[in-house]
């Protein structure tokens, strides 16, 4: 290994000083080691103040939660990272990539913290690991003349959108409607958001990246290939390298737009009205979305309780058309022109997200969840529509648990389209909407067992509505019910489990990627993508 430069030695000496004795022999080496070797094959000088470790508790989980997003993840009894680093610049994860390679260490890498099964900060195959998190390099430019951004990849959505609308009030980008996504991971799943019927996914609208790979080389798409470049957007992230920046061509939008919600209960004709959404949502006009969020009322009103539908919907226009679209094609809503609000696209972002009305955008740099819970979600797309008989039993299982959710999102419009092999992303043509389910409670460990067995127990009940052979789920809400890489030795059989329901077919494609790009495995997590194993002789 080479030796440390003489200016840091000074820093690394007071920091192994004052170090706590109650490290492991071995725990003590691989930090010391690390931050030796970082410091040598980084071009950047790397402050101590980027380097996190469990001796410093208060700091080093500070870190940890910051960005975490799912609090059963956060309890004691889960494993957590022997390092966090947070690099300040490319060089600092170029020089993180060849010095955990060189240590043998494994890698976990972050850029906002929401996969649902915090693949991003958590092993639970591996140990010990390190968590690579990009939090620092968050840099946005937007360049409106050539309709394009670049951002680092530990920027937010709600960042990106900011920088757009500061820029133009007639641009914008099509990825998720939870502002606080990292943009760095949220797009390796496809980035789907309210405007994908009109515009596709995020993923679909990107021109060009900037990754390190195995090597640790930086790569952009001319250097990385198309191959490469078509896998990163959608095949999942933790798998071919580390994202660093995008580059987004934005799209328009209108000066002013539409939104609305409307609720109906059970007792109000919400099960007919949901029958008849799935008819139209997805076959309506390109610039309507119309999203249905389910919930139960209050596990305090035993004898009222109720189901809740709330039709919540972003328009690409002004409300006398989109009043005219909505009376022709679906009545039965009773949309009011009252219900209609106008407002500009940055301010239908923060609408979308949930956040109180008259809300500043300025919230938006704050780059924090509004949501952290504890919760098991999962996944799945709907080719036929489910009828009323289905729906009533889903209403009867939602009683039965204190704080149930469902999103269903329409497909349609730009998603039909564009072929299962425009990206790694195959849920296109013939999806009428996806279903997102989860549970959510506040007690920790205490319930957890039970409301884990709930969500399983509804995800079976769906199977017989919902597609089949495969039956598909989206890799950004991952579920490791679906399956798991065992022990860091991936095989093609074991990640088939999983693979197939992610990306279809689209997943042999995936593996031959993986294959050229990263033979050795580097980058691997629980249900990354596995490369083919070596021929023997080789």
């Amino acid at each position: 290994m080479a030796f440390l430069s003489s200016q840091l030695l000074p820093q690394i000496l007071f920091f192994f000083l004052v170090s706590s004795s109650s490290w492991t022999s071995a725990t003590y080496t691989i930090h010391q080691t690390f931050f030796s070797c970082l410091s040598t094959n980084s071009m950047n000088s790397v402050p101590l103040s980027s380097y996190y470790t469990p001796n410093n508790v208060s700091s080093f989980m500070s870190v940890l939660n910051s960005t975490a997003n799912n609090l059963r993840y956060l309890l004691p009894t889960v494993p957590k990272p022997v390092i966090i680093f947070t690099p300040l610049s490319e060089f600092h994860v170029q020089g993180a990539v060849l010095c955990l390679r060189q240590l043998g260490l494994a890698i976990r890498v972050r850029s906002g913290g929401h996969d649902y099964e915090a693949v991003s900060y958590v092993s639970q195959i591996e140990s010990p690991f390190v968590v690579l998190d990009l939090a620092q390099l968050r840099d946005i430019e937007v360049d409106i003349p050539q309709g394009t951004a670049w951002a680092q990849a530990g920027a937010t959505v709600g960042e990106v959108y900011y920088r757009i609308a500061g820029k133009s009030k007639i641009h914008g980008f099509p990825m998720g409607g939870c502002t606080s996504l990292g943009i760095g991971g949220h797009i390796t799943g496809g980035a789907y958001g309210t405007m994908m019927r009109k515009f596709g996914l995020g993923a679909d609208n990107v021109l060009d990246v900037r990754m390190v790979d195995a090597k640790g080389k930086i790569l952009d798409r001319k250097a990385m290939g198309e191959d490469l470049f078509w896998a990163l957007k959608g095949g999942g992230g933790g798998t071919f390298g580390i994202i660093l920046a995008w580059k987004l061509k934005l799209v328009n939008v209108p000066e002013t737009l539409t939104v609305f919600t409307v609720t109906k209960t059970l007792e109000e004709g919400a099960t007919k009205l949901l029958v008849k959404w799935q008819k139209i949502a997805p076959k309506i006009d390109d610039r309507l979305f119309i999203r249905v969020i389910i919930q139960a009322s209050s596990a305090d009103l035993t004898v009222n309780r109720t189901v809740t539908t709330s039709y919540m919907a972003l328009f690409l226009g002004d409300p006398d058309t989109l009043l005219g679209i909505m009376g022709e094609r679906f009545p039965e809503l009773g949309l009011m022109r009252t219900d209609c609000t106008k407002m500009s696209w940055i301010e239908s972002v923060l609408y979308m997200a949930l956040y109180p009305n008259m809300t500043a955008p300025e919230v938006l740099l704050q780059g924090k969840s509004q949501f952290q819970n504890y919760f098991k979600s999962k996944s799945d797309f709907v080719r036929v529509a489910i009828p009323e008989k289905g729906l009533l039993g889903i209403w009867k299982m939602f009683l039965e648990e204190e704080i149930p959710l469902m999103i269903w999102n329409p497909y349609g419009g730009e998603m039909a389209r564009l072929p299962e092999s425009a990206t790694p992303f195959p849920h296109r043509r013939g999806t009428l909407f996806k279903i997102q389910y989860s549970v959510y409670w506040q007690d920790g460990a205490e319930n957890m067992a039970r409301h884990m067995s709930w969500i399983r127990k509804l995800y079976d009940y769906m199977g017989p509505y919902v597609s089949n052979n495969p039956r598909e789920a989206y890799v950004n809400y991952r579920d490791l019910d679906l399956g798991m890489n065992k022990k860091g030795v991936n095989s093609l059989t074991e990640a088939s489990s999983w693979g197939l329901k992610y990306f279809k077919s689209n997943f042999y494609r995936l593996v031959q990627v993986k294959t050229r790009v990263d033979p050795e495995n580097f980058f691997r997590h629980e249900q990354s993508i596995p490369p083919l194993p070596a021929k023997k002789g080789n």
